[in-house]
C-alpha cells in the first residue's frame, strides 16, 4: 500500500489574512506595510495567534498567512514569494547554500494516532508504539494486522496513513526511525486535518499529527474520534507509568520540555527566510516573536525555547 493518495475534503492552503480594522486601530502604531508567511500546518495556529497579537500592537501591517505544507514553505521561502516560510524541521545545508536562515521559535513534536474505537484498544495502550514497531508498520510493511503489535492472536488488519505533501511532520516522523519521508508507506493524504479526518473515519487506522491536530485547544483532550498511541520509549513490551503522559495536551508538552517523549519526533520550529529580512515590518514580527510572543506558545499548545536560542535568533536579525 505505497503512497496511495486519497482525497480529503479540507482546503488545500488554508490561509488567513489578518487585517486593519477600524479607525481607532490606526492611530496605535506607526509601523506599516505586509508581511506573507506559508508552510507548515504544525506552525500556522501558532503563528495566527502571534499575528493577532502583533496587530493588536502594529494594526497598519497587514498579515497573510497560508498553510500547505513545510516543504512549500521552504521552496517560498526561498523563491521570495513569502517573506516568511513556516518549517517543521531542520533546515538542511542545501537549503542553508541558497540563502536559506531560520529562525527556531518553537517546539513541538509528531505523536502516533489511532480511532478511538480501535477494536484492539484497550491492549494497544497498554502496549504501545516501539521504534522497531514503527519501522515495520511504515518502513518494511511486515506489520500487517493490529495483533502483530499487541503480542495477542488475532488478524485485525491495520491501515497505516501517511502525508501525501512534502512536510517536516512526516520527515521528523521517518527520522526517528532513522530515514526520510519518502521512505513512509501507507495511504498518504494531505495535511494534517487530512490526516486526523482519515483517522477519525477510520476504526483500523494509524497515522501521525502534529500536537495542535491531535487535541481539542478548548478541552485539551484528544479530538473525538482520536487518540493517541502511547510510545515505548525503553522497549520493554508495556507502557511504564513515566511513558504515560498523552491523556491531554498539557501532559504531554510538559513531557515533551522534560524531554521524556523523544526527540525526534519532539522537534523545533522555524520561520525560515531568504537571506536576513530587511523589510522593517519583517525584523519587528520576528523580534516580537522571540520576545513577547514566546509567551503564548505553552497556551497554544506549544513548548518554548530556550533563551539561548532565543538569544541566537535575536543576533541573527542584527547583522
Amino acid at each position: 500500500m505505497r503512497n496511495l493518495i486519497v482525497s480529503v475534503c479540507i482546503l488545500i492552503g488554508i490561509s488567513v489574512g489578518v487585517g486593519s480594522c477600524g479607525s481607532k486601530a490606526n492611530k496605535k502604531g506607526g509601523l506599516q506595510g505586509e508581511i506573507t508567511l506559508s508552510g507548515a500546518f504544525a506552525l500556522y495556529p501558532l503563528v495566527v495567534k502571534w499575528a493577532e497579537e502583533f496587530k493588536k500592537l502594529n494594526p497598519n501591517v497587514r498579515i497573510d498567512i497560508s498553510a500547505g505544507g513545510a516543504g512549500k514553505g521552504m521552496t517560498d521561502a526561498l523563491a521570495k514569494v513569502v517573506d516568511l516560510g513556516m518549517v517543521s524541521r531542520e533546515v538542511y545545508p542545501p537549503e542553508l547554500e541558497k540563502g536559506a536562515i531560520g529562525f527556531a521559535v518553537a517546539k513541538d513534536a509528531v505523536i502516533p494516532t489511532i480511532n478511538e474505537n480501535n477494536p484492539v484498544i484497550k491492549d494497544l495502550l497498554q502496549t504501545g508504539l516501539t521504534q522497531e514497531a514503527a519501522k515495520k508498520l511504515w518502513i518494511t510493511d511486515e506489520y500487517t494486522n493490529w495483533e502483530q503489535l499487541t503480542g495477542k492472536p488475532g488478524e485485525t488488519p491495520v491501515h497505516v496513513y501517511t502525508r501525501s505533501d512534502a512536510c517536516g511532520a512526516a520527515e521528523t516522523w521517518a527520522l526517528w526511525m532513522e530515514k526520510k519521508q519518502e521512505d513512509l508507506n501507507g495511504t498518504a493524504v494531505f495535511g494534517d486535518p487530512g490526516v486526523a479526518m482519515a483517522i477519525q473515519k477510520d476504526i483500523l487506522g494509524i497515522g501521525l499529527n502534529n500536537i495542535s491536530y491531535a487535541y481539542d485547544e478548548k478541552t485539551r483532550k484528544p479530538n473525538p474520534g482520536i487518540l493517541v498511541l502511547p510510545l515505548d520509549v525503553n522497549a520493554n513490551g508495556k507502557i511504564d507509568p513515566e511513558e504515560l503522559f498523552y491523556d491531554t495536551k498539557d501532559q504531554l508538552i510538559q513531557a515533551i520540555a522534560e524531554d521524556r517523549y523523544p526527540s525526534p519526533p519532539a522537534r523545533d520550529l522555524y520561520l525560515v527566510s531568504n537571506g536576513i529580512p530587511t523589510k522593517p515590518e519583517v525584523i519587528a514580527f520576528l523580534k516580537f516573536i522571540l520576545t513577547e510572543g514566546q509567551k503564548y506558545n505553552v497556551p497554544a499548545g506549544y513548548i518554548g525555547l530556550s533563551s539561548e536560542k532565543l538569544e541566537k535568533g535575536l543576533a541573527q536579525l542584527k547583522q
